[in-house]
């Protein structure tokens, strides 16, 4: 499938647009690094968008959160265009963010990383609160290392504290960048799992960017990077071994 065809195809959806990329280009310097991105995330669907390192994927990723400025295109979510708009304003209006390395905070205690996910939301509830239950059924571990040290958990245990940390800003789109990268297999298929249960039970959107094969099958719908463009879309039950090839690093 050509670039041209990504559009038509996706506004078919039976589900509304949360978040629609559109005709974006992002340079570093006079590097072109995104070229003519289009792509979009139906409400509560996830998106999965493949590639080799270094395609730009995270790129697209920073440049959804704000954190760069594209030259020209446009990013609208929930109906509303938000280039300009700063990433502390972007999360506030629903955009939760898992970037690659996790970023937790080392010296501050598991419920102290979660308690900061309220900083995203826009009502803001009392620091004091406690962590609702919710979370601990998607992530049963962080329920006994409330008082241990971020730094201490393990990689895996760190991507269930970033992930859930996220979900604490009440987000309606759930961005992540490479959750499984460096990570067990067995934690990732309880990743996997969460990801889904958060899905099902929220109605959440999620855009993943992802090389792990059976989570990437676990998405709706997937997109594939190449050279900064997206050269193939569909849906990933008609995800073709020659396009895993082509596109997949393994």
């Amino acid at each position: 499938m050509t670039q041209s065809a990504v559009a038509p195809e996706l506004s078919q959806t039976d589900s509304p647009i949360m978040l629609n990329v559109s005709g974006l280009n992002v340079y570093y310097g006079e590097s072109h690094i995104l070229r003519n991105v289009d792509l979009s995330v139906p409400r509560g669907q996830m998106v999965c968008l493949i590639g080799r390192n270094g395609v730009g994927k995270t790129t697209l990723l920073k440049t959804i959160m704000g954190l760069l400025k594209p030259r020209s295109g446009t990013i609208v979510f929930d109906d509303r265009p938000i280039v300009g708009l700063t990433p502390d304003r972007r999360a506030r209006l629903g955009i939760g963010y898992v970037p690659q390395g996790r970023e937790i905070i080392p010296r501050l205690t598991v419920k102290e990383n979660l308690l900061l996910g309220y900083e995203a939301r826009a009502d803001k509830p009392r620091s004091n609160q406690e962590i609702p239950e919710e979370i601990f059924d998607l992530f049963p571990v962080l329920k006994t290392m409330l008082s241990r040290m971020g730094g201490d958990l393990s990689g895996g245990q760190q991507q269930q504290l970033a992930i859930a940390r996220a979900i604490m800003g009440n987000p309606q789109l759930l961005v992540l960048d490479e959750p499984t990268e460096g990570i067990q297999p067995s934690i990732i298929l309880d990743i996997e799992a969460a990801v889904r249960q958060i899905i099902a039970k929220t109605g959440i959107s999620v855009l993943l960017v992802e090389q792990h094969l059976h989570f990437v099958r676990q998405a709706d719908r997937y997109y594939a990077m190449q050279k900064g463009g997206i050269v193939a879309s569909g849906p990933t039950s008609e995800l073709s071994n020659d396009i895993i090839q082509r596109f997949l690093a393994v």
